[in-house]
């Protein structure tokens, strides 16, 4: 008589051929969620990885991808002549824009959830800003050409308002008559906050070099 009865497999097996939502791969996640927003938030509105865990394994990649990139063209590439150390600090910049503002503007939109009679649930708030900001970590690559990285961030952002006006009534239940206002006010917040992290990186940094143009 077999040890396992036919039709059943031991846990183990099973955990292994049935993966959790929550590790799908970074790249498939990047992919889906740029070329098909609509059924990836459905998708990612199941899981439960969010939080710290969801930062470490998917913002902080894409973001230290979008540092390096903009130090490699800044410090090398960019004709103003600001080099190596002026392309370490927009690369810190760019990093910390990416990873602080995310992780605060996570928090205000939860806070105002209530005032939009959405959901109040830190954990889907996360999910929709580090998923929402997905082309803005794409679009960032481009600062690997100076001349045009501008226009990543440019597109970066506008699809990001796009992913995340979809997103706001699968994760935070928003109805459909709030979602404008909900957006325009999550819009400019983020603005204050990436505006506010760049100025008090870059006086920090000058002042401590002695450069301060501000």
């Amino acid at each position: 008589m077999h040890s396992v009865q036919q039709g059943r497999l031991p846990k183990s097996l099973m955990s292994r051929r049935q993966p959790k939502p929550t590790d799908m791969n970074l790249i498939d996640r990047v992919k889906n969620i740029l070329t098909k927003p609509k059924e990836e938030w459905q998708v990612i509105n199941g899981e439960s990885h969010s939080g710290m865990p969801l930062i470490i394994s998917y913002l902080v990649p894409l973001a230290a991808a979008a540092a390096i990139a903009t130090f490699i063209g800044y410090a090398f590439l960019y004709h103003g002549g600001i080099g190596v150390t002026g392309g370490l600090i927009y690369a810190i910049i760019a990093f910390l824009q990416l990873v602080i503002a995310v992780y605060i503007s996570a928090y205000v939109i939860d806070a105002l959830a209530p005032s939009f009679s959405s959901e109040k649930n830190l954990s889907k708030s996360i999910q929709l800003v580090v998923y929402s900001a997905t082309p803005a970590y794409v679009g960032a690559l481009l600062n690997i050409i100076p001349a045009i990285g501008w226009l990543g961030s440019l597109a970066g952002a506008i699809y990001a308002i796009y992913l995340m006006y979809l997103g706001l009534p699968v994760l935070k239940k928003t109805p459909v008559d709030k979602v404008p206002i909900y957006l325009i006010i999550i819009i400019v917040v983020q603005m204050l906050i990436f505006w506010l992290i760049s100025y008090i990186i870059l006086r920090l940094f000058w002042t401590s070099a002695g450069m301060l143009y501000y």
